[in-house]
Protein backbone atom coordinates (compact mmCIF):
# COMPACT_ATOMS: atom_id res chain seq x y z
CA UNK A 1 0.00 0.00 0.00
CA UNK A 2 2.83 2.67 1.14
CA UNK A 3 4.54 1.68 -2.38
CA UNK A 4 1.37 1.95 -4.27
CA UNK A 5 0.98 5.70 -2.62
CA UNK A 6 4.33 6.38 -2.94
CA UNK A 7 3.84 5.55 -6.85
CA UNK A 8 1.09 8.54 -6.89
CA UNK A 9 2.78 11.22 -5.44
CA UNK A 10 4.34 11.94 -8.79
CA UNK A 11 6.19 15.58 -9.86
CA UNK A 12 5.13 18.32 -11.24
CA UNK A 13 6.31 17.16 -14.92
CA UNK A 14 5.23 13.83 -14.42
CA UNK A 15 1.28 15.06 -13.23
CA UNK A 16 1.96 17.53 -16.33
CA UNK A 17 3.14 14.61 -18.95
CA UNK A 18 -0.30 13.01 -17.13
CA UNK A 19 -2.35 15.47 -17.96
CA UNK A 20 -1.41 15.76 -21.82
CA UNK A 21 -1.24 12.39 -22.34
CA UNK A 22 -3.92 10.93 -20.52
CA UNK A 23 -6.63 12.67 -22.87
CA UNK A 24 -5.15 11.96 -25.97
CA UNK A 25 -4.79 8.14 -24.68
CA UNK A 26 -8.89 7.68 -23.85
CA UNK A 27 -9.48 9.78 -27.02
CA UNK A 28 -7.65 7.41 -29.53
CA UNK A 29 -8.81 3.98 -27.74
CA UNK A 30 -12.76 5.65 -28.21
CA UNK A 31 -11.91 6.57 -31.83
CA UNK A 32 -9.98 2.84 -32.36
CA UNK A 33 -12.88 1.04 -30.90
CA UNK A 34 -15.14 3.14 -33.18
CA UNK A 35 -13.36 2.58 -36.05
CA UNK A 36 -13.44 -1.35 -35.41
CA UNK A 37 -17.03 -1.51 -34.80
CA UNK A 38 -17.98 1.23 -37.60
CA UNK A 39 -15.44 -1.09 -39.63
CA UNK A 40 -16.97 -4.65 -38.62
CA UNK A 41 -20.72 -3.15 -39.20
CA UNK A 42 -19.84 -2.38 -43.04
CA UNK A 43 -18.37 -5.39 -43.38
CA UNK A 44 -20.99 -7.75 -42.60
CA UNK A 45 -23.14 -5.59 -44.16
CA UNK A 46 -21.24 -6.55 -47.16
CA UNK A 47 -20.49 -9.77 -46.81
CA UNK A 48 -24.34 -10.59 -45.58
CA UNK A 49 -24.81 -9.40 -49.07
CA UNK A 50 -22.31 -10.92 -50.78
CA UNK A 51 -23.47 -14.40 -49.13
CA UNK A 52 -27.22 -13.79 -50.13
CA UNK A 53 -26.38 -13.26 -53.70
CA UNK A 54 -23.84 -16.49 -53.77
CA UNK A 55 -26.64 -18.77 -52.60
CA UNK A 56 -29.19 -17.20 -54.63
CA UNK A 57 -27.31 -17.83 -57.90
CA UNK A 58 -26.97 -21.86 -56.15
CA UNK A 59 -30.84 -21.53 -55.72
CA UNK A 60 -30.99 -20.29 -59.52
CA UNK A 61 -28.35 -22.83 -60.59
CA UNK A 62 -30.74 -25.68 -58.61
CA UNK A 63 -33.83 -24.27 -60.36
CA UNK A 64 -32.26 -24.71 -63.92
CA UNK A 65 -31.28 -28.37 -62.72
CA UNK A 66 -35.04 -29.31 -61.70
CA UNK A 67 -35.88 -27.79 -65.17
CA UNK A 68 -34.18 -29.96 -67.16
CA UNK A 69 -34.64 -32.81 -65.44
CA UNK A 70 -38.91 -32.63 -65.66
CA UNK A 71 -37.66 -31.81 -69.21
CA UNK A 72 -36.47 -34.92 -69.82
CA UNK A 73 -39.57 -36.91 -68.15
CA UNK A 74 -42.49 -34.66 -68.83
CA UNK A 75 -44.00 -36.89 -71.65
CA UNK A 76 -43.42 -40.01 -69.69
CA UNK A 77 -45.27 -38.04 -66.77
CA UNK A 78 -47.49 -36.18 -68.89
CA UNK A 79 -49.21 -39.60 -70.30
CA UNK A 80 -48.81 -42.17 -67.47
CA UNK A 81 -51.95 -42.93 -64.93
CA UNK A 82 -51.33 -42.37 -60.95
CA UNK A 83 -50.79 -46.14 -61.07
CA UNK A 84 -48.47 -46.63 -63.98
CA UNK A 85 -45.58 -48.98 -62.46
CA UNK A 86 -43.63 -49.12 -65.72
CA UNK A 87 -44.02 -44.80 -66.07
CA UNK A 88 -42.48 -44.67 -62.74
CA UNK A 89 -39.81 -46.96 -63.26
CA UNK A 90 -38.18 -45.33 -66.56
CA UNK A 91 -38.78 -42.11 -64.86
CA UNK A 92 -36.39 -43.14 -62.14
CA UNK A 93 -33.99 -44.49 -63.65
CA UNK A 94 -33.75 -41.30 -65.74
CA UNK A 95 -33.37 -39.78 -62.56
CA UNK A 96 -30.76 -41.92 -61.37
CA UNK A 97 -28.95 -41.22 -64.37
CA UNK A 98 -28.70 -37.61 -64.33
CA UNK A 99 -26.17 -37.39 -62.18
CA UNK A 100 -23.58 -33.99 -62.74
CA UNK A 101 -20.30 -32.82 -60.38
CA UNK A 102 -18.66 -34.65 -57.63
CA UNK A 103 -21.83 -34.42 -55.43
CA UNK A 104 -24.46 -33.23 -57.81
CA UNK A 105 -27.45 -36.03 -58.30
CA UNK A 106 -31.72 -35.98 -58.41
CA UNK A 107 -33.26 -37.41 -55.47
CA UNK A 108 -37.11 -38.65 -55.01
CA UNK A 109 -39.38 -39.82 -52.11
CA UNK A 110 -43.09 -40.63 -52.09
CA UNK A 111 -44.64 -38.75 -49.83
CA UNK A 112 -45.14 -41.60 -47.56
CA UNK A 113 -40.82 -40.85 -46.58
CA UNK A 114 -39.81 -44.11 -48.81
CA UNK A 115 -36.59 -42.90 -50.84
CA UNK A 116 -36.80 -44.32 -54.23
CA UNK A 117 -34.02 -42.55 -56.02
CA UNK A 118 -30.84 -41.62 -54.74
CA UNK A 119 -27.72 -42.78 -56.92
CA UNK A 120 -24.83 -41.01 -55.26
CA UNK A 121 -25.68 -42.96 -52.11
CA UNK A 122 -27.87 -45.91 -52.64
CA UNK A 123 -27.92 -47.35 -48.97
CA UNK A 124 -31.07 -44.59 -48.72
CA UNK A 125 -32.51 -46.72 -51.46
CA UNK A 126 -35.93 -48.46 -50.77
CA UNK A 127 -35.97 -47.58 -46.77
CA UNK A 128 -38.07 -44.85 -45.16
CA UNK A 129 -36.68 -41.81 -43.93
CA UNK A 130 -39.47 -40.69 -42.21
CA UNK A 131 -38.26 -37.72 -39.03
CA UNK A 132 -34.37 -37.70 -40.31
CA UNK A 133 -33.13 -34.84 -39.05
CA UNK A 134 -29.30 -33.81 -39.17
CA UNK A 135 -26.86 -33.13 -36.53
CA UNK A 136 -28.84 -30.03 -35.51
CA UNK A 137 -31.80 -31.32 -35.20
CA UNK A 138 -33.14 -29.99 -38.54
CA UNK A 139 -35.99 -32.06 -40.02
CA UNK A 140 -35.18 -33.31 -43.22
CA UNK A 141 -37.76 -35.75 -45.10
CA UNK A 142 -40.58 -34.56 -43.02
CA UNK A 143 -39.57 -31.06 -44.49
CA UNK A 144 -38.92 -31.73 -48.00
CA UNK A 145 -41.97 -34.08 -47.92
CA UNK A 146 -44.17 -30.97 -46.91
CA UNK A 147 -42.82 -28.24 -49.01
CA UNK A 148 -43.26 -31.14 -52.22
CA UNK A 149 -46.68 -31.02 -51.05
CA UNK A 150 -47.30 -27.23 -51.04
CA UNK A 151 -45.86 -27.33 -54.52
CA UNK A 152 -42.07 -26.55 -54.24
CA UNK A 153 -39.32 -24.69 -52.73
CA UNK A 154 -36.18 -24.54 -51.19
CA UNK A 155 -34.38 -26.49 -47.92
CA UNK A 156 -31.09 -25.99 -46.51
CA UNK A 157 -29.61 -28.59 -43.65
CA UNK A 158 -26.57 -30.16 -42.64
CA UNK A 159 -25.71 -33.30 -45.06
CA UNK A 160 -22.84 -35.80 -45.87
CA UNK A 161 -20.91 -35.29 -49.55
CA UNK A 162 -20.57 -38.33 -51.40
CA UNK A 163 -17.49 -37.54 -52.64
CA UNK A 164 -15.65 -36.90 -49.29
CA UNK A 165 -18.50 -38.21 -46.84
CA UNK A 166 -17.91 -35.09 -44.39
CA UNK A 167 -21.27 -33.47 -43.42
CA UNK A 168 -21.61 -29.32 -45.29
CA UNK A 169 -24.29 -27.53 -45.84
CA UNK A 170 -26.65 -28.01 -48.36
CA UNK A 171 -29.23 -26.53 -50.40
CA UNK A 172 -32.07 -28.33 -52.02
CA UNK A 173 -34.70 -27.77 -54.28
CA UNK A 174 -37.32 -29.79 -54.13
CA UNK A 175 -41.13 -30.03 -56.34
CA UNK A 176 -43.70 -32.19 -56.12
CA UNK A 177 -45.74 -34.86 -58.45
CA UNK A 178 -48.89 -34.59 -57.16
CA UNK A 179 -50.15 -37.61 -59.36
CA UNK A 180 -47.59 -40.09 -57.99
CA UNK A 181 -47.34 -38.15 -54.92
CA UNK A 182 -43.70 -38.00 -55.19
CA UNK A 183 -41.27 -35.25 -53.98
CA UNK A 184 -38.44 -34.86 -56.42
CA UNK A 185 -35.30 -32.83 -55.79
CA UNK A 186 -31.75 -32.41 -55.86
CA UNK A 187 -29.40 -30.15 -53.82
CA UNK A 188 -25.98 -28.31 -54.13
CA UNK A 189 -23.69 -27.94 -51.23
CA UNK A 190 -22.56 -24.21 -50.47
CA UNK A 191 -19.44 -24.94 -48.50
CA UNK A 192 -17.45 -22.94 -50.74
CA UNK A 193 -19.75 -19.97 -50.03
CA UNK A 194 -19.45 -20.52 -46.21
CA UNK A 195 -15.94 -20.61 -46.57
CA UNK A 196 -15.66 -17.50 -49.19
CA UNK A 197 -17.62 -15.50 -46.16
CA UNK A 198 -15.13 -17.10 -43.45
CA UNK A 199 -12.35 -15.98 -45.98
CA UNK A 200 -13.92 -12.23 -46.37
CA UNK A 201 -14.45 -12.11 -42.49
CA UNK A 202 -11.13 -13.28 -41.33
CA UNK A 203 -9.69 -10.53 -43.53
CA UNK A 204 -12.28 -7.94 -42.17
CA UNK A 205 -10.17 -9.16 -38.95
CA UNK A 206 -7.22 -8.74 -40.18
CA UNK A 207 -7.54 -5.42 -41.38
CA UNK A 208 -9.36 -4.25 -38.30
CA UNK A 209 -6.27 -5.54 -36.51
CA UNK A 210 -3.78 -3.66 -39.18
CA UNK A 211 -6.04 -0.51 -38.33
CA UNK A 212 -5.73 -0.91 -34.68
CA UNK A 213 -1.95 -1.33 -35.58
CA UNK A 214 -1.61 1.73 -37.02
CA UNK A 215 -3.20 3.87 -34.57
CA UNK A 216 -1.71 2.27 -31.80
CA UNK A 217 1.78 3.31 -33.97
CA UNK A 218 0.59 6.56 -34.40
CA UNK A 219 -0.11 7.37 -30.44
CA UNK A 220 3.14 6.33 -29.42
CA UNK A 221 5.28 8.14 -31.68
CA UNK A 222 2.33 11.35 -31.04
CA UNK A 223 3.47 10.23 -26.91
CA UNK A 224 6.91 10.05 -27.77
CA UNK A 225 6.53 13.30 -29.41
CA UNK A 226 4.79 15.20 -26.76
CA UNK A 227 7.41 13.29 -24.28
CA UNK A 228 10.14 14.72 -26.09
CA UNK A 229 8.76 18.04 -26.21
CA UNK A 230 8.02 18.26 -22.93
CA UNK A 231 11.40 17.13 -21.94
CA UNK A 232 12.76 19.64 -24.22
CA UNK A 233 10.70 22.40 -22.72
CA UNK A 234 11.21 21.02 -19.23
CA UNK A 235 14.99 21.66 -19.75
CA UNK A 236 14.50 24.75 -21.26
CA UNK A 237 12.62 25.91 -18.80
CA UNK A 238 14.81 24.55 -16.35
CA UNK A 239 17.89 26.37 -17.68
CA UNK A 240 15.71 29.52 -17.46
CA UNK A 241 14.79 29.45 -14.01
CA UNK A 242 18.49 28.43 -12.86
CA UNK A 243 19.84 31.65 -15.02
CA UNK A 244 17.06 33.38 -12.79
CA UNK A 245 17.89 32.11 -9.66
CA UNK A 246 21.71 32.90 -10.34
CA UNK A 247 20.46 36.34 -11.32
CA UNK A 248 18.25 36.77 -7.85
CA UNK A 249 20.74 34.88 -6.22
CA UNK A 250 23.55 37.64 -7.16
CA UNK A 251 20.65 40.17 -6.36
CA UNK A 252 20.22 39.84 -2.69
CA UNK A 253 24.13 39.89 -2.64
CA UNK A 254 24.04 42.81 -3.81
CA UNK A 255 21.58 44.00 -1.43
CA UNK A 256 23.08 42.36 1.30
CA UNK A 257 26.13 44.36 0.37
CA UNK A 258 24.60 47.35 -0.35
CA UNK A 259 22.52 47.35 3.14
CA UNK A 260 26.56 46.34 4.90
CA UNK A 261 27.81 49.15 3.61
CA UNK A 262 25.34 51.99 4.34
CA UNK A 263 25.42 50.23 8.01
CA UNK A 264 29.25 50.15 7.79
CA UNK A 265 29.00 54.09 6.17
CA UNK A 266 26.51 54.81 9.13
CA UNK A 267 28.97 53.37 11.46
CA UNK A 268 31.78 54.70 10.44
CA UNK A 269 29.98 58.37 9.74
CA UNK A 270 28.20 58.66 12.86
CA UNK A 271 28.61 56.69 15.52
CA UNK A 272 32.12 56.16 15.28
CA UNK A 273 32.91 59.45 15.28
CA UNK A 274 30.61 60.18 17.77
CA UNK A 275 32.56 57.08 20.21
CA UNK A 276 35.85 59.11 19.51
CA UNK A 277 34.55 62.63 20.29
CA UNK A 278 33.61 60.50 24.00
CA UNK A 279 36.57 58.66 23.82
CA UNK A 280 38.85 62.11 23.61
CA UNK A 281 36.50 63.87 26.15
CA UNK A 282 36.46 61.50 28.60
CA UNK A 283 40.71 61.61 28.02
CA UNK A 284 40.68 65.14 28.50
CA UNK A 285 38.11 65.30 31.92
CA UNK A 286 40.68 63.01 33.56
CA UNK A 287 44.29 64.94 32.66
CA UNK A 288 42.41 68.11 33.67
CA UNK A 289 40.66 66.59 37.03
CA UNK A 290 44.55 65.12 37.80
CA UNK A 291 45.57 68.37 37.49
CA UNK A 292 42.99 70.12 39.31
CA UNK A 293 41.47 72.12 35.93
CA UNK A 294 38.04 73.56 36.95
CA UNK A 295 36.88 73.67 33.19
CA UNK A 296 37.08 68.87 33.67
CA UNK A 297 33.30 69.24 34.57
CA UNK A 298 32.52 70.92 31.29
CA UNK A 299 34.54 68.32 29.00
CA UNK A 300 32.52 65.73 30.90
CA UNK A 301 29.23 67.08 30.14
CA UNK A 302 30.35 67.11 26.26
CA UNK A 303 31.28 63.49 26.28
CA UNK A 304 27.74 62.92 27.64
CA UNK A 305 26.60 64.52 25.22
CA UNK A 306 28.22 62.80 22.47
CA UNK A 307 27.62 59.73 24.04
CA UNK A 308 23.78 60.91 24.03
CA UNK A 309 24.61 61.00 20.24
CA UNK A 310 25.54 57.83 19.80
CA UNK A 311 22.71 56.43 21.65
CA UNK A 312 19.77 57.75 19.66
CA UNK A 313 22.27 57.15 16.42
CA UNK A 314 22.16 53.38 17.12
CA UNK A 315 18.43 53.70 17.89
CA UNK A 316 18.22 55.50 14.48
CA UNK A 317 20.23 52.39 12.38
CA UNK A 318 18.00 49.57 14.51
CA UNK A 319 14.96 51.89 13.77
CA UNK A 320 16.34 51.34 9.57
CA UNK A 321 16.66 48.09 10.05
CA UNK A 322 13.43 47.06 11.73
CA UNK A 323 11.16 49.72 12.86
CA UNK A 324 9.57 48.42 16.08
CA UNK A 325 6.75 51.13 16.02
CA UNK A 326 5.70 48.93 12.78
CA UNK A 327 5.08 45.63 15.12
CA UNK A 328 3.93 47.67 17.86
CA UNK A 329 1.29 50.38 16.04
CA UNK A 330 1.03 49.64 12.74
CA UNK A 331 1.94 50.53 9.31
CA UNK A 332 0.59 54.42 9.49
CA UNK A 333 2.81 55.26 12.76
CA UNK A 334 5.51 53.80 11.45
CA UNK A 335 5.47 55.48 8.07
CA UNK A 336 4.78 59.11 10.22
CA UNK A 337 8.11 58.18 12.13
CA UNK A 338 10.06 57.25 8.75
CA UNK A 339 8.52 60.60 7.07
CA UNK A 340 9.78 63.11 10.10
CA UNK A 341 13.21 61.48 10.67
CA UNK A 342 13.77 62.15 6.91
CA UNK A 343 12.22 65.44 7.16
CA UNK A 344 15.21 66.11 9.87
CA UNK A 345 17.70 64.46 8.05
CA UNK A 346 17.28 65.46 4.71
CA UNK A 347 15.60 69.24 5.43
CA UNK A 348 13.12 68.03 2.51
CA UNK A 349 10.08 69.84 3.11
CA UNK A 350 7.70 66.09 3.96
CA UNK A 351 4.04 65.61 3.99
CA UNK A 352 2.55 62.43 5.29
CA UNK A 353 -1.47 61.56 5.41
CA UNK A 354 -3.65 58.53 5.73
CA UNK A 355 -7.00 57.27 7.04
CA UNK A 356 -7.98 54.64 9.77
CA UNK A 357 -7.79 51.84 8.05
CA UNK A 358 -11.76 49.80 8.05
CA UNK A 359 -9.70 46.57 8.25
CA UNK A 360 -6.26 45.97 9.62
CA UNK A 361 -3.67 45.12 6.66
CA UNK A 362 -1.62 41.71 7.53
CA UNK A 363 2.32 41.54 8.98
CA UNK A 364 3.48 41.00 4.70
CA UNK A 365 1.74 43.66 3.61
CA UNK A 366 2.78 46.53 6.22
CA UNK A 367 6.38 44.78 5.88
CA UNK A 368 6.31 45.66 2.35
CA UNK A 369 4.77 49.04 2.00
CA UNK A 370 6.67 50.07 4.55
CA UNK A 371 10.42 48.74 2.70
CA UNK A 372 8.61 50.33 -0.53
CA UNK A 373 8.36 53.93 1.50
CA UNK A 374 11.83 53.30 2.92
CA UNK A 375 13.49 52.73 -0.94
CA UNK A 376 11.21 55.41 -2.43
CA UNK A 377 12.53 58.04 0.30
CA UNK A 378 16.54 56.56 -0.33
CA UNK A 379 16.48 57.18 -3.79
CA UNK A 380 14.32 60.97 -3.35
CA UNK A 381 17.22 61.61 -1.15
CA UNK A 382 20.34 59.90 -3.71
CA UNK A 383 18.72 61.32 -6.87
CA UNK A 384 15.92 63.29 -6.90
CA UNK A 385 16.88 66.93 -5.89
CA UNK A 386 13.48 67.56 -4.82
CA UNK A 387 12.47 70.13 -2.15
CA UNK A 388 8.69 68.46 -1.43
CA UNK A 389 7.64 65.31 -0.75
CA UNK A 390 4.11 63.88 -0.03
CA UNK A 391 3.55 60.14 1.01
CA UNK A 392 -0.17 58.97 1.09
CA UNK A 393 -1.57 55.54 2.76
CA UNK A 394 -5.22 54.45 2.55
CA UNK A 395 -7.41 51.41 3.03
CA UNK A 396 -10.54 51.37 -0.08
CA UNK A 397 -12.69 48.63 -0.93
CA UNK A 398 -10.36 46.85 -3.51
CA UNK A 399 -7.31 47.19 -0.30
CA UNK A 400 -5.08 49.32 0.67
CA UNK A 401 -2.72 52.13 -1.58
CA UNK A 402 0.77 53.67 -0.86
CA UNK A 403 1.32 56.71 -2.75
CA UNK A 404 4.49 58.80 -2.81
CA UNK A 405 5.31 62.37 -4.68
CA UNK A 406 8.08 64.18 -5.23
CA UNK A 407 8.58 67.43 -7.25
CA UNK A 408 12.23 66.12 -8.00
CA UNK A 409 14.08 66.15 -11.51
CA UNK A 410 12.16 62.59 -12.42
CA UNK A 411 13.78 59.47 -13.80
CA UNK A 412 15.27 58.38 -17.00
CA UNK A 413 13.79 56.03 -19.59
CA UNK A 414 16.20 53.64 -18.62
CA UNK A 415 15.97 53.73 -15.10
CA UNK A 416 11.96 53.34 -15.37
CA UNK A 417 12.40 50.60 -18.22
CA UNK A 418 10.83 47.28 -17.26
CA UNK A 419 13.52 45.41 -19.19
CA UNK A 420 16.20 47.28 -16.99
CA UNK A 421 15.23 48.63 -13.60
CA UNK A 422 17.11 49.71 -10.91
CA UNK A 423 18.32 47.69 -7.69
CA UNK A 424 15.47 49.62 -5.79
CA UNK A 425 12.72 49.68 -8.26
CA UNK A 426 13.15 45.53 -8.52
CA UNK A 427 12.78 45.66 -4.99
CA UNK A 428 9.61 47.39 -4.51
CA UNK A 429 8.02 45.28 -8.03
CA UNK A 430 9.19 42.05 -6.41
CA UNK A 431 7.81 42.58 -3.00
CA UNK A 432 4.42 43.82 -4.31
CA UNK A 433 3.93 40.83 -6.58
CA UNK A 434 5.00 38.48 -3.76
CA UNK A 435 1.76 39.89 -2.74
CA UNK A 436 0.02 39.61 -5.82
CA UNK A 437 -0.66 43.65 -5.76
CA UNK A 438 0.43 46.07 -8.31
CA UNK A 439 3.34 49.04 -8.71
CA UNK A 440 2.98 51.52 -10.97
CA UNK A 441 5.35 54.43 -11.89
CA UNK A 442 4.71 57.94 -13.48
CA UNK A 443 8.06 59.79 -13.81
CA UNK A 444 8.39 63.45 -15.71
CA UNK A 445 10.60 66.47 -15.77
CA UNK A 446 8.57 67.72 -12.83
CA UNK A 447 8.27 64.80 -10.59
CA UNK A 448 7.82 61.22 -9.43
CA UNK A 449 4.84 59.38 -8.53
CA UNK A 450 4.83 55.74 -6.85
CA UNK A 451 1.72 53.93 -6.00
CA UNK A 452 1.91 50.35 -4.80
CA UNK A 453 -1.23 48.62 -4.34
CA UNK A 454 -1.86 45.14 -2.51
CA UNK A 455 -4.90 43.27 -2.84
CA UNK A 456 -8.05 43.01 -0.36
CA UNK A 457 -7.08 39.28 0.65
CA UNK A 458 -3.78 41.46 2.70
CA UNK A 459 -6.72 43.37 4.58
CA UNK A 460 -7.72 41.33 7.83
CA UNK A 461 -10.87 41.98 9.63
CA UNK A 462 -11.09 44.38 12.07
CA UNK A 463 -10.66 43.85 15.31
CA UNK A 464 -13.05 45.34 18.22
CA UNK A 465 -12.45 48.01 19.82
CA UNK A 466 -10.28 48.07 22.93
CA UNK A 467 -7.98 50.55 24.55
CA UNK A 468 -4.81 48.63 23.54
CA UNK A 469 -6.24 48.35 19.98
CA UNK A 470 -7.33 52.08 19.09
CA UNK A 471 -3.75 53.23 19.00
CA UNK A 472 -2.97 51.56 15.60
CA UNK A 473 -4.44 52.80 12.50
CA UNK A 474 -3.53 49.76 9.94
Amino acid sequence: MRRFLSLLRLSYGQKLFLLATLPLVLAVAAISVLVANQSRQLADREIKALEIQLIEAKKAELKNYISIARTAFVNIYGRAAPDDEEAKLAVTQILSSMIYGQDGYFFVFDYEGNNLVSPRQTYLIGKNWTGLEDLNDTPITDELIRIARQGGGYHTYDWPKPSSRETARIVTYVVGLQDWQWAIGTGIFIDDVLETVAAARAEVENRVRRTSGYILVITVAALISVFMSGLVINIRERRLADAKLKKLTQRVFDAQEEERGRVARELHDGISQLLVGVRYALDSARRRFKSGDDRALETLDKGIDHLSGAIQEVRRISRDLRPGVLDDLGLGPALKALTDDFAVRTHIETEFHTVVFRNRLDKDAKNALYRIAQEALTNIERHSNATHVTINVRGHKNGATLRIADNGTGMSPDATSRSAPGLGLRNMQERVEQLEGSLRLYSSRSGTIIEAEVPLSHMLQPEEESPDNRKASA
